[in-house]
């Protein structure tokens, strides 16, 4: 089946397909983490019992999420060892202590205080508890920033020099650290996660409000997600597009690549909004676009020339069709969020934000639509910076362990095999958890708890009581 790849190919397609079934878990749970503190201090705040049954119901997906993003993250490391050896050892000296931090503050932290958030409210008491709760939050956050620190140095690599052996050898910790690229990928990416978290909290309040619109903490897990996408969406839009100007500084082959402009462009360059790239003849084909708007968007002039990949020299230029698709994903899918988060904006305005089945059922669909998106970013990011591992210091070719072909395919093999049944019963699981009913949380607490509160100050009674859901539809 793999017969005829190379090793380096090889290489990184099982690098590849192991990061995106990463990527998806963490991009889910900073998103969820910093949602559950929010809900945990919304329900202390104000005393309204929904909050606290949709921090219950999140919880439990978030452990499940949590776990499944420890387990794929430490598959990946170990392929620095067997498959990039050479690129461990040349980049080892900045990239060895940069994960390093990463474990010891941001993991040791979420481990320690996670338990405390899944089981020890009743122990700790609630004081401490959102204590724990926020620091879960903070771990995640500060992991992805340990994390995005290491490949925005990838991307733009700064602080360094290079020993009589070849490696890279820190010089400046803060200039590596703070690389100039790494505000604009992570602010990108943190904003990516919550995103992604939205439209999830969104699908599934929709999938609840389509079977039945008066349940209570499913108008307020879906209300607060339209909140989230009509907010950060256009901050999204915004600094994806700080993020396209500082990638046009420091990667300017990946932003040609990105923009499909095989030929420069001295006094304007155009928007392509789609067509076909052929990489063979180096141009677009079939190409719908609009007169020097792309040099308005990356320089904010009109007549700007922006060059083209014909003053990249050919082995230098990245694989110019699949950074060109991605990216257009990506931003599709960007405008997709803005177009749902408008709608539900609207019918918020009109009074109609629980009673429309077509933006709960178009809610329901996007659901999955930050996971993609996600995706595309990092193929856009990672396969833009092609040929190179840190760019424009160190080739890829140049990276790669001495393995044979059949032995980096059989691994590879194993891997798709094992990660399918693995992450394919870990998924299937977080879906239907997603499926159950909340309102089995919002009786189990009335059970255990008593009477369940809309509002700081008035008893809603038994969750399951429609009339009192009706007098206090809008809490």
């Amino acid at each position: 089946m793999l017969d005829g790849f190379s090793a380096e190919v090889l290489a990184r397609f099982q690098f590849a397909f192991t990061v995106s079934f990463h990527i998806i878990f963490p991009a889910f749970s900073i998103g969820l983490a910093s949602y559950l503190a929010v809900l945990n201090a919304l329900w202390l705040r104000t005393g309204n019992d929904l909050y606290r049954i949709l921090f219950e119901y999140w919880k439990k997906l978030f452990a499940v999420a949590f776990a499944m993003g420890v387990v794929s993250g430490i598959v990946m490391s170990y392929q620095f060892g067997t498959n990039w050896s050479v690129f461990s050892d040349r980049a080892g000296p900045i990239i060895g202590p940069l994960m390093g931090y990463e474990v010891l503050s941001a993991f040791f932290l979420e481990a320690g205080f996670l338990g405390i958030m899944l089981f020890g409210r009743e122990r700790v008491g609630n004081g401490l508890h959102m204590v724990a709760t926020a620091v879960v939050a903070f771990g995640t956050l500060l992991s992805a920033t340990w994390i995005l620190s290491v490949n925005s140095w990838m991307q733009t690599p700064a602080g360094f020099s290079i020993n009589e052996v070849g490696q890279f050898v820190p010089e400046d910790w803060w200039a590596i650290v703070f690389n100039p690229s790494f505000p604009y990928r992570l602010l990108h990416m943190v904003l990516a996660a919550y995103l992604t978290t939205a439209l999830v909290v969104g699908a599934v309040g929709a999938l609840h409000l389509l079977r039945d619109k008066t349940d209570m903490a499913s108008r307020k897990m879906f209300s607060m997600a339209m909140w989230m996408l009509i907010v950060v969406t256009p901050l999204q839009i915004a600094a994806g597009d700080f993020h396209g100007i500082n990638t046009l500084e420091h990667q300017p082959a990946k932003v040609m690549a990105m923009e499909g402009h095989y030929d420069s462009h001295p006094d304007g360059a155009p928007l392509i909004l789609f067509g076909i790239p052929d990489p063979e003849e180096k141009r677009i084909d079939y190409a719908i676009e609009i007169p020097k708007l792309s040099s308005l968007i990356l320089k904010h002039d009109l007549n700007a020339p922006l060059d083209g990949l014909d003053t990249i020299p050919d082995e230098d230029e990245p694989p110019v069709a699949i950074v060109f698709w991605s990216f257009r994903v990506m931003v599709g899918l960007g405008f997709a969020m803005l177009g749902l988060g408008g709608w539900a904006a609207l019918q918020r305005f009109r009074g109609r934000l629980y009673e429309s089945p077509m933006l709960h059922r178009a809610a329901l669909v996007m659901g999955p639509a930050g996971f993609v998106a996600v995706l595309a970013g990092w193929i856009t990011t990672e396969v833009g910076r092609q040929p190179f591992t840190v760019y424009g210091m160190l080739r890829t070719s140049d990276s790669l362990a001495p393995v044979a072909a059949p032995a980096v395919a059989a691994s590879l093999m194993a891997f798709i095999v094992v990660y399918f049944f693995v992450f394919g019963a870990g998924t299937y699981y977080l879906l239907r958890m997603m499926n159950g009913s909340v309102k089995a949380i919002g009786k189990k607490r009335f059970r255990e708890e008593g009477p369940i509160r809309t509002s700081g100050i008035t008893p809603a009674g038994q969750y399951s009581d429609k009339k009192e859901v009706n007098r206090n539809v809008r809490a």
